[in-house]
């Protein structure tokens, strides 16, 4: 699966950030709205975490009550992840002020 860039402001007054999407699906409910490619019932939380991963400058701005962001370990440490539902999180990791591989996966 290859990533995709997409340029969005970060809502800083700064230079836009590129956001890369490992999952298709994923970059289109982002872009358009489009519920295809996601768990409908997870749609208006995952909408609410890219948005607020589209103004993130670190992690640890993501660090918000009930979403468990936590770093990953092992072959993924430099990725983070956040809840969206049961076992489904979202994972992604900080290049600079860039967030690549942006990840929509059940861990079980």
């Amino acid at each position: 699966m290859g990533s995709h860039l997409v340029r969005l402001p970060n809502g800083c007054g700064e230079l836009p950030m590129n956001i890369s999407f490992r999952r298709k699906g994923l970059r289109v409910f982002h872009e358009m709205g489009n519920t295809r490619g996601i768990q409908a019932p997870h749609a208006r939380r995952l909408k609410r975490q890219l948005q607020f991963l589209d103004r993130a400058m670190a992690a640890q701005d993501l660090n918000v009550p009930g979403w468990q962001l936590h770093p990953l370990k092992g072959a993924l440490s430099d990725f983070w992840s956040v809840s969206v539902s049961g076992n489904w999180r979202l994972t992604f990791r900080f290049v600079g002020s860039d967030v690549e591989l942006v990840d929509y996966v059940d861990y079980h």
